[in-house]
């Protein structure tokens, strides 16, 4: 049987307060709807929809797809009239899922359980038990079944003090479907075409009618305002941690940690405070991250150490930190950064598409851009690369067990040979060959008797 996923994400999001459309607010590092979309990627759906409106062309430019398809909703006038739009758009006489770009952490093993419970002829509803149902449409239950949802603005006292609510998700059978959202009207408080509707119209022709509560709350939570989505990233990042500790991942603070992508560990992994890592992280055995660190789009090796206050940010070139290196307190790598195993890089040391081999060492105040340097080179405090004429960028190669003093400056294009050594404040702007030393600053001159310029009283 065909089977669509429909995701509404028409809606302004008013208690947002934002001129970003609702559900592109980021959870985790990605958008609500890319949370909703991801989770239904594995699903064997013969079309996914998204029922935009509000910022449609900011939605649709965010989110697009190869496998993805879009209907505008013009103006929003409620859920029912939402699905309206879709109907032409529904494949075959299966089952349609549809679901909330506003609410991102629904499971994929509980969308395939409305599937499942649908299974082309029943209409399965998502429902969940609350503490404090404010809000959510009223499941009414009979002996037989479900028999209606309420709306909260519509619903009694008395059922307002029932506390199952239906969570805006559902799977029907996608012919029943459309005859039902056809027949929809508005003649309710708010004016507005309800898809819950169709739960008495499927109640009045026989059809069964499936409460499935969800196994957890937090994955069927919708975010209306900035208090909703910090509480939901709390969740989220709960759960993440919680995965990870599973695994093994040793978390100094469970309720202190963000992870806003993807993080592969192995094993014996320490990760201190205040630590947040985004895009694609992978920490080999062993690796110690300290407190207060931030890692993106980076693959650090066996054994390695990054300490306090680090900035590690690989963006499209990506970061490698080889085996045993040592990285900070205070340092920055940038995309194209290779350490290689045992590089020592210090407190506020820069390395930017750099190549650095094994042990090499830059230890303070440094910075190091467009380079290859070579095993076991020393690179002094206070030096740098030059690499930037004020229009393009050059190269520095240094040569295995090179010595560089203390505040130089190496104006690139430059090689350094193999064991060449460069004197503390030179400027060096030509090849040093293997073994040289090059030294490349003014004559020191000594004045005797000088006396500084006195100030006039």
């Amino acid at each position: 049987m065909a089977m669509n996923i429909v995701i509404m994400a028409a809606g302004k999001g008013t208690r947002m307060k934002s001129s970003l459309p609702k559900v592109l607010h980021r959870l985790g590092g990605r958008s609500l709807l890319q949370h909703v979309l991801d989770s239904t990627a594995s699903l064997d759906a013969q079309s996914r929809i998204v029922i935009t409106g509000h910022g449609a062309e900011q939605v649709e430019a965010a989110v697009s797809a190869p496998c993805l398809s879009f209907v505008r909703q013009m103006p929003q006038l409620g859920t029912g009239h939402a699905v309206q739009q879709v109907l032409p758009a529904l494949q075959g006489e299966g089952t349609t899922l549809i679901l909330n770009g506003d609410v991102p952490l629904i499971r994929t093993e509980t969308a395939a359980s409305l599937i499942e419970a649908c299974g082309g002829h029943s209409l399965a509803l998502l429902t969940i038990d609350l503490a404090d149902p404010s809000g959510y449409g009223r499941i009414i239950r009979s002996a037989a079944g479900v028999q209606a949802i309420v709306e909260h603005k519509d619903a009694s006292p008395a059922q307002r003090l029932i506390i199952e609510g239906y969570t805006g998700m559902m799977a029907a059978p996608t012919g029943m479907l459309k005859r039902w959202v056809a027949q929809l009207d508005n003649n309710n408080v708010q004016g507005e075409f309800y898809l819950t509707d169709i739960v008495a119209m499927a109640v009045a022709e026989g059809v069964p009618v499936l409460g499935i509560k969800a196994p957890d709350e937090t994955e069927v939570l919708g975010v209306n305002s900035p208090v909703q989505l910090a509480d939901l990233e709390r969740r989220f990042q709960r759960q993440q941690a919680e995965t990870l500790m599973e695994a093994g991942v040793r978390l100094a603070d469970p309720a202190r940690f963000d992870l806003r992508g993807r993080l592969e560990c192995g094993q014996d992994v320490e990760i201190d405070v205040n630590c947040v890592f985004e895009g694609q992280v992978s920490l080999g055995e062993g690796v110690r991250i300290g407190a207060n660190c931030v890692i993106r789009n980076a693959t650090i090796g066996a054994g390695a150490r990054i300490h306090e206050f680090t900035h590690i940010d690989g963006e499209g070139l990506g970061v490698k930190v080889g085996a045993g290196a040592l990285v900070g307190p205070f340092a920055r790598l940038r995309p194209g950064a290779d350490l290689g195993p045992e590089v020592h890089i210090g407190n506020f040391v820069e390395v930017k598409n750099s190549t650095m081999a094994r042990g090499a060492k830059a230890n303070h105040l440094a910075y190091l851009g467009d380079a290859h340097v070579g095993e076991r080179v020393n690179f002094g405090a206070g030096s740098i690369t030059a690499n930037y004429d004020g229009a393009n960028k050059h190269r520095t190669s240094l040569g295995a067990d090179v010595h560089i003093g203390s505040n130089c400056v190496l104006i690139a294009p430059v090689t350094i040979g193999d064991g060449a050594t460069i004197g503390g404040g030179s400027t060096i702007s030509k090849d040093v060959a293997a073994g040289d030393l090059a030294v490349a600053r003014a004559k020191q001159v000594a004045i005797s008797g000088w006396k500084r310029p006195a100030k006039k009283r």
